[in-house]
């Protein structure tokens, strides 16, 4: 099944699933371990930084072929992409899906880039994601001005024909200074307003009943990335204390198996809503 008709098919049944990130051979085990332990369907994300990182046919065969290996049901697909161009090389890598993300942009020049890739996708049969709304990344700071709006969201999936629209209610990226508070009010009427698919990001550090809570009201897809990386680098510190340990196959086990125990957690609170 192709994303598009997954993430319509969770959309009419009021469920939703993982999308995570992973950075290496290890965090992508532990996702697909977990996955596989618990016979559910995952979407492999790669940012643009992890992509640099291993290089883009490195990360790609990787992916395709660890999901293969694992049989888990899963698709991979490009977090965040900054560019038509990276679209582009993601797509002829066989990326199943793709993020144009131009939300720090006018209306108008979202609608345009995200047009653009929306016509490019359709070639390769990809599901394509859009972020409408501010979803404060590292460092920023979230205010509810710069949340979705109902109205401005049936527009946009209107004038773009996008596959799945990421939201701002209240979700931020990296870790919370303060408690979260998603406004499932407003994730009701704009899930209400269109049939488009809706996404979750930053959903690190949200508690399970509030992450429950988004996906009965229309939240279809829970983008993870930060608490991986926090949960592999924890246990890698974790084990390398008071250790002259040099071989890394012997180390890295333990914080793949954290990563395992997380992804596991996580898809049990997504399948439990």
């Amino acid at each position: 099944m192709i994303l598009q008709e997954k993430l319509k098919q969770l959309k009419r049944e009021r469920k939703a699933i993982l999308a995570a990130n992973f950075y290496n051979f290890e965090t992508l085990s532990g996702v697909l371990q977990a996955a596989s332990k618990l016979n559910m369907p995952v979407i492999l994300q790669l940012s643009e930084s992890s992509i640099r990182y291993m290089g883009l046919p490195i990360a790609a065969v990787m992916a395709k072929t660890a999901l293969r290996e694992y049989n888990v049901e899963g698709w991979l697909h490009l977090d965040h992409g900054s560019s038509v161009e990276i679209v582009q090389k993601c797509l002829d890598e066989g990326f199943d899906s793709v993020m144009i993300d131009a939300s720090e942009k006018s209306m108008d020049e979202n609608i345009r880039v995200t047009s653009k890739v929306v016509k490019i996708a359709k070639s390769y049969n990809a599901n394509v994601e859009a972020e409408l709304g501010f979803v404060a990344k590292l460092g920023q700071k979230q205010n509810e001005q710069e949340f979705t709006q109902p109205g401005d969201a049936a527009c946009f999936v209107e004038s773009t024909g996008v596959n799945a629209l990421a939201i701002a209610i209240g979700s931020a990226h990296g870790f919370y200074k303060q408690a979260p508070k998603l406004d499932i009010e407003l994730l009701a009427r704009i899930s209400e307003n269109i049939s488009t698919p809706l996404v979750l990001h930053g959903s690190s550090g949200i508690p399970d009943d509030m992450l429950q809570e988004a996906i009965r009201k229309g939240i279809c897809k829970i983008n993870l990335a930060t608490e991986t990386k926090n949960t592999f680098m924890l246990a890698l510190k974790e084990r390398l204390k008071n250790n002259s340990e040099i071989d890394l196959r012997i180390v890295f086990p333990d914080a793949t198996k954290a990563v395992v125990d997380l992804i596991s957690q996580k898809l049990k609170i997504i399948h439990q809503a």
